[in-house]
């Protein structure tokens, strides 16, 4: 990873020639990936990977004579003759593409400034690069004789040894290449969920601000259920012996009842509203526990107008039994009354006699 860092990434979809025609675009992937460029510190070579899976559908080596064309608003494409293949790149956006073209002409610059700074220091630290065209070396295998011959023989033997090595060493670094952009293709990944959660959240607290308002409309609606609750108990506790009043507080709490039935029916509703549109976790418990707070409060009336109801049936029933009593009352007054009067007759016709 110290030897070879991205340097810019981007999204697109990755298209691909196709080598029996060499005119049609074969799509390497289903969705876009990350394209990314990376420089090799080492080597002083730019690269462009992308890969999909495990798999690297990009690796293609920047050269100074390759070209990027664009041939759309939002399509390019460059010619990779060491992958014997056309790489195409569709962009989300316009924008999008003409950062990519810029980053790649100045890769190209970078690498051709790279393999100048290179050849010219390979002409300082080799002269037999500085050898004129008519002249030609001695071949190792018809002229094995003499020290300098055999000098030269062994000069190739560990050229090809170190070659051999730098393969090995490719090899190895383009393993943990892949790797890198692996990890870069995850982050890229993880930020277009993030992007997603918070435009899931936005929304979300958009819906929860519209349930505060009904929430809101809610309570008020309930304030005054319970104040008209608190009047009926008033007139209940003063007014018993009426029964007009009676059928007056019934009809009312009927109503109540009905009123409070259906805001039962519309915090249902709320609840199975709730699932499907709420996706941000707090907001939907903070709303949710306002709504058991107004089922809680419902219920509360619900009781009190139940005892409301009680208390005024105990009354009528006191005041029947009042009635009853007051009544029979009455009646034993008449008894002994009408008793007294035939005993004022009896008195009467005593003293006459």
């Amino acid at each position: 990873s110290c030897r070879e860092q991205p340097i810019f990434s981007t999204r697109a979809h990755v298209f691909q020639i196709d080598p029996a025609t060499k005119r049609n675009w074969i799509p390497a992937s289903k969705h876009a990936l990350t394209v990314s460029y990376f420089y090799d510190a080492t080597r002083n070579v730019y690269r462009i990977i992308s890969v999909g899976g495990t798999k690297a559908i990009i690796n293609s080596t920047i050269t100074p004579n390759m070209t990027f064309t664009k041939t759309s608003q939002k399509f390019g494409q460059w010619a990779d003759s060491r992958a014997n293949t056309v790489y195409g790149l569709g962009f989300a956006s316009e924008q999008h593409l003409s950062q990519f073209a810029e980053k790649f002409q100045e890769v190209k610059e970078a690498a051709r400034l790279a393999r100048e700074k290179s050849q010219d220091k390979t002409e300082l630290t080799n002269p037999a690069l500085n050898i004129t065209s008519h002249q030609v070396l001695p071949s190792p295998i018809i002229s094995s004789n003499g020290p300098g011959e055999d000098k030269l023989f062994r000069s190739q033997s560990a050229d090809v040894e170190i070659t051999t090595e730098k393969e090995r060493l490719k090899k190895m670094l383009s393993e943990g290449s892949v790797s890198e952009v692996q990890w870069e293709a995850e982050f890229f990944s993880l930020q277009d969920n993030n992007n997603k959660l918070v435009a899931a959240l936005h929304e979300a607290n958009a819906n929860v601000d519209q349930w505060k308002k009904q929430l809101a409309a809610y309570q008020e609606e309930t304030e005054t259920l319970r104040q008209r609750v608190a009047e009926l108990e008033s007139q209940g506790a003063h007014d018993s012996s009426s029964e007009n009043n009676k059928e007056e507080l019934s009809q009312t709490l009927e109503e109540l009842e009905l009123l409070i039935k259906a805001k039962d029916e519309e915090i249902q509703m709320l609840k199975s509203q709730k699932c499907g549109r709420w996706e941000a976790e707090g907001e939907r418990e903070e709303t949710l526990q306002k709504l058991q707070e107004l089922e809680t409060r419902n219920a509360e009336l619900e009781r009190r107008l139940h005892l409301a109801e009680q208390t005024l049936a105990e009354t009528l029933a006191e005041r029947e039994k009042i009635q009853n009593e007051v009544t029979k009352v009455a009646e034993i007054m008449d008894v002994k009354i009408f008793e007294l009067s035939e005993i004022r007759q009896g008195l009467a016709k005593l003293v006459e006699s």
